[in-house]
């Protein structure tokens, strides 16, 4: 005699698999992010430093722990950062104790090895937040950059101008604590979510083409 429960559970199956399957076929919908919530639109909005692209800035310290904690996805995100957007970083210096990191950060960049050693330089900064002067040429040193060559640089022109400009834009965009990052002079992000909200502004702002030079 046939068994009734056995027919009914294979009709049911029949009736579900093709929704699951349906259901694993469609891609996920991209996160929604909210104004108010995951960003806000700055009331003056800054004039970009990159024209005809959209421009997405990193306002940090590498004496901050959230900053530190933070870098790997920075670091995830610009490996499939669109070309039509140019990230800048900013260290900023709050205070006393955070302009020898700052200003290490931009003698790297005067000396081109910046690349090579922010991820080094983080670390080493995050392991002792209050290495000054001495402790930074040592560890530039270590890593096979001339005291003297660090130490010119950590006082150079392209150092002060630089910690000025960063000091100055982090006023302009009323920037009160770090990380803080925000996407074409419009946006400041505050989703948990950072590089996905990061992504979903992007999208909101194609780039604006650069005007010709006239013949």
């Amino acid at each position: 005699m046939p068994n009734p429960f056995r027919r009914l559970f294979m009709i049911l199956l029949v009736c579900v698999v093709p929704l699951t399957v349906s259901q694993a076929a469609d891609p996920p919908a991209p996160p929604v992010f909210t104004e108010g919530k995951d960003y806000v639109v700055l009331s003056n909005p800054v004039t970009t430093a990159t024209p005809g692209k959209v421009e997405v800035i990193e306002f940090f310290s590498y004496t901050c722990p959230h900053c530190y904690n933070l870098e790997p996805s920075v670091q995830a995100w610009l490996k499939h950062k669109p070309d039509h957007v140019a990230f800048v970083r900013i260290a900023v210096a709050f205070g006393a104790g955070w302009e020898p990191s700052a200003r290490a950060y931009y003698a790297a960049e005067d000396l081109g090895v910046l690349d090579q050693l922010h991820p080094l330089l983080f670390a080493a900064v995050h392991r002792n937040p209050r290495m000054g002067l001495d402790e930074l040429a040592a560890f530039f040193a270590e890593q096979g950059i001339d005291q003297g060559r660090f130490r010119n640089a950590y006082q150079s022109f392209h150092t002060e101008t630089q910690l000025r400009r960063g000091t100055q834009l982090a006023q302009r965009y009323k920037i009160e604590g770090v990380p803080a990052v925000i996407v074409n002079g419009k946006y400041e992000v505050r989703s948990p979510q950072m590089f996905e909200a990061v992504d979903f502004l992007i999208a909101q702002e194609p780039p604006t083409p650069t005007n010709p030079t006239a013949n």
